[in-house]
């Protein structure tokens, strides 16, 4: 063998424990899966990282978080998750919708959802204090406190004898929320009417047709692509004069009369937590579904004058903020 020759292969052959040591020492990946947008759910990615700082993940220090984001079309999610599933992250955070997506591209990379659905019933877990198989998560109060959003619109408008219910008819869960919201409806003697969008477009005829109803108010359903709208959905009930409630404070923030809901602001931080425990070796299927219990009430008395609405001094009481 020529001298050159050899000195090349015995080169590369002591090379080989270096590159091995290398990729041990490559951060972990998280492959961070959501059905919004980037610049709607920048505040939650910033209390994701918090979670993670609290488990002593920095990302781009030891850590790498690769985003993908469907930016509400939902029909793109299983082709991120698989792209997700072929760069091998070591776990995936997903939202309800993504993680359906997720838990269908690998059943063997750990999932941690958020989710405010009940995840046995989506089918995500067997069972909420051991969940089996390669998923866990944080669920948020928000869906079964849409009834509480209908009861606290009566208080304010009490002798309305109609509301409305705003749902994205492409979310999995529209029916199931529809159906929910017709029960409470009834329970306290109010036609509930179900309107639809599923885009940005759809927002003006909506509020058109709120208008031509003399309907109370509206319930905005729990949804990532409301979620992202908030300021939207907010200028236009308060120029068309429609007291709507929605469930996160950003709505209230922007203009919006009232929100009533789990705080997702908390329920991404015990996500990043959660990520945080699977990569230091928990496993999904001993971690049991967290329940953030934080529910905030929040009022914009701004609005509310606007409106020409009084809060009742009682419901101003329970609010955890005010905004003037």
């Amino acid at each position: 063998m020529k001298r050159r020759k050899f000195i090349t292969l015995l080169g590369g052959a002591a090379a080989w424990p270096l590159a091995a040591r290398g990729q041990q020492s490559t951060m972990p990946m998280i492959g961070f899966l959501n059905s919004a947008s980037a610049e709607s759910f920048a505040p939650f990615v910033v209390a994701f990282r918090q979670g993670l700082s609290e488990t002593g993940y920095i990302e781009g220090r030891n850590v790498a978080v690769e985003y993908r984001w469907a930016d509400e079309q939902y029909d793109r999610l299983p082709a991120l998750a698989a792209d997700l599933v072929r760069r091998q992250a070591d776990v995936i955070a997903a939202n309800q919708i993504s993680a359906e997506a997720a838990k269908a591209a690998t059943g063997t990379i750990p999932i941690v959802f958020t989710t405010a659905l009940d995840p046995v019933q989506l089918g995500l877990v067997a069972a909420l204090n051991r969940p089996g198989g390669n998923l866990t998560g944080v669920t948020t109060l928000n869906v079964e406190l849409l009834p509480k959003r209908i009861e606290l619109l009566h208080q304010l408008r009490p002798t309305a004898t109609d509301v409305a219910l705003l749902v994205n008819p492409t979310n999995p869960s529209a029916e199931a929320l529809s159906r929910d919201s017709h029960a409470a409806a009834r329970s306290l003697g109010l036609q509930l009417h179900v309107l639809e969008a599923s885009s940005e477009s759809d927002f003006e005829p909506v509020f058109t047709i709120l208008t031509r109803m003399h309907a109370g108010g509206l319930v905005i359903g729990p949804d990532p692509f409301f979620v992202g709208r908030s300021a939207r959905l907010a200028a236009l009930a308060l120029r068309q004069a429609v007291p709507t409630v929605f469930e996160f404070r950003q709505f209230v923030a922007a203009g919006g009369l009232m929100s009533y809901g789990g705080s997702l602001t908390d329920v991404y931080r015990l996500a990043g937590v959660y990520v945080g425990r699977v990569l230091k070796g928990e496993k999904p299927a001993d971690l049991p579904v967290h329940q953030s219990t934080k529910v905030e009430l929040m009022i914009n008395l701004d609005t509310a004058r606007a409106l020409g609405l009084e809060i009742p001094p009682t419901l101003l009481a329970r609010a955890d903020e005010v905004i003037e």
